[in-house]
């Protein structure tokens, strides 16, 4: 994946998205999808473009109007207005913010077939965004988990999979989109499973990279969400969450290693914290 610096954006963890990014892009680019509350035209243009991104991956700003347009006028005049999306514009003496500026698309390589061109796609937070506001069809979010399988590997990557055995509770992944973090005394009082324990172990493995992190980690941090939420009791569900769980990950070896590092590392984090609390008795 490309480094930050090469992306052309800068974003951070999920804290980050949760009191920053997302906040700016719904105030920016509408916290509701075009299609189901009227809002202002620029809001649509940025929605439709971040669809585009969402169903076709990496494109450049020629790619993006060719989707839906085939005269060479009309793509040379619809890529200019991409263009601005992308990185912003200045009107009266103001620079309004693009999608780079937010931090929910990336750029990600070159496309050198004619003159050079930059691919874009969308980032991380770009992905949570369009979960939480363009109301991607079922369809079109499984072309979404295909074109960022490599993005969001252990979750995207393995899309079909969790769709076969866990089915619908995938939209949890939606729930992070709107900003439940679930990092709150509350949730332990809904189990007696250590879903608090670990997601405040998450918060603070990752509490450094509030104004920066990689992709690689800011995809394990949403993972770690990901399959430490599925512990939660659905309330449409009668089905035992733990027993559930261990399956899912009983069934892909290379998931579960990957997971129970995560497990290790908070138990190795809990237990120190164990021994300092002892270390106020001696």
């Amino acid at each position: 994946m490309p480094s930050v610096k090469e992306q052309g954006a800068v974003y951070g963890n999920l804290l980050a998205y949760k009191q920053y990014t997302r906040p700016s892009a719904q105030r920016v680019f509408g916290q509701y999808s075009f299609r189901n509350k009227k809002g202002p035209k620029h809001h649509e243009n940025v929605q439709r473009l971040l669809e585009i991104l969402a169903i076709n991956g990496k494109l450049t700003t020629w790619g993006m109007a060719k989707t839906h347009l085939s005269d060479t006028s009309n793509i040379r005049s619809q890529e200019k207005d991409y263009r601005r999306l992308l990185v912003g514009r200045m009107a009266r003496g103001k620079h309004t913010m693009g999608l780079l500026d937010i931090g929910l698309v990336v750029k990600d390589g070159k496309n050198i077939q004619k003159a050079p061109a930059d691919l874009y796609r969308l980032s991380l937070h770009g992905i949570l965004y369009c979960l939480d506001v363009i109301n991607l069809s079922e369809k079109d979010l499984e072309k979404m988990a295909e074109k960022y399988a490599d993005v969001l590997p252990q979750i995207f990557g393995r899309w079909k999979y969790l769709k076969s055995m866990i089915g619908s509770d995938t939209d949890r992944l939606k729930s992070l989109a709107s900003g439940m973090f679930m990092d709150n005394i509350q949730i332990s009082n809904i189990t007696a499973l250590p879903i608090y324990e670990l997601m405040t172990y998450l918060n603070v493995k990752y509490q450094n990279n509030f104004e920066q992190i990689n992709e690689e980690d800011l995809a394990d941090q949403i993972s770690y969400w990901f399959y430490t939420n599925l512990l939660i009791p659905s309330k449409r569900s009668n089905t035992n969450e733990s027993k559930q769980w261990k399956k899912l990950l009983d069934n892909d070896l290379a998931l579960k290693k990957w997971y129970y590092k995560f497990v290790d590392e908070a138990i190795s984090f809990y237990t120190n914290r164990f021994k300092q609390i002892k270390n106020l008795k001696s």
